[in-house]
């Protein structure tokens, strides 16, 4: 993937795209949401047990960390993308600091000085250039999606800046799938309340994600709906129809 063919992916992205809110291929979905629960149970839950209980919590902070700071490579390109300069620099004196005082990123000594960590993607950059969501998308192993998200994946991997560093394709793909594990350990605490909560899981998880990622795109401050705009609009006209004529009752009284 060339970064010359962004624009095309964009273009493309705008033509097919669709709004994600009535999830029109739910029936696909909930197959490979059901797979994905499957897998997670029988495969990578085990995995990331495993990998809490045998790996010493120092050693799995400091991977997250390594693995983070490559991540750092592409908050700062999409921050850039986005127009969000302060943000692209500290994302890149982040990159320096802890490649260089952090052991090649292992320890975050760039959040003790103040840089803070920003979690930001090539879907979110899409998302803030006007491309709309399209529909829900469960993508297998990985999870949550939509049509424009999972578009952006190809970009996020060749931006994430390990195929720039490491050579060996045998050590990156150990480094990616290790890293899933670890993500899954990160989850393990929430999967009680999540059952718990949940009458239909699947609906539970597509809400959450979608309102997440909404968040993410506007940092936290999305836009409020037209349909709120509308009610606002129709109050504001029916107050106004209703309030009494100023003066009404002096007119009265002078007659």
């Amino acid at each position: 993937m060339k970064l010359c063919h962004l624009p095309l992916i964009v273009l493309g992205l705008l033509a097919f795209s669709a709004h994600a809110t009535d999830d029109p291929w739910e029936g696909f979905n909930r197959k490979v949401f059901a797979f994905n629960e499957g897998a997670d149970r029988i495969v990578l839950k085990p995995l990331a047990q495993g990998y809490e209980a045998g790996v010493p919590l120092p050693a799995r902070v400091a991977f997250t960390n390594f693995v983070g700071n490559f991540g750092d490579i592409g908050n700062a390109l999409n921050n850039l993308l986005q127009g969000k300069i302060g943000d692209a620099l500290s994302d890149v004196g982040r990159i320096l600091v802890n490649t260089t005082l952090g052991i090649a990123g292992a320890i975050d000594v760039a959040s003790e000085m103040g840089l803070a960590k920003h979690n930001e993607d090539f879907g979110q950059t899409l998302g803030r250039w006007g491309v709309d969501t399209g529909p829900y998308l469960v993508l297998p192993i990985l999870g949550p999606s939509t049509l424009r998200d999972a578009s952006a994946l190809p970009v996020d991997y060749y931006t994430n800046g390990r195929d720039w560093v490491i050579d060996s394709v045998v050590v990156r793909n150990s480094i990616t799938g290790l890293n899933i594990v670890s993500i899954r350990a990160g989850l393990l605490g929430t999967d009680t309340a999540l059952e718990e909560a949940a009458l239909d899981k699947y609906s539970f998880v597509r809400n959450f994600f979608l309102q997440r990622r909404l968040n993410q795109v506007y940092d936290g401050n999305p836009p409020r709906p037209k349909q709120d705009d509308a009610d606002e609009d129709w109050q504001d006209d029916d107050s106004s129809d209703t309030a009494p004529a100023p003066d009404s009752d002096q007119k009265e009284h002078s007659e």
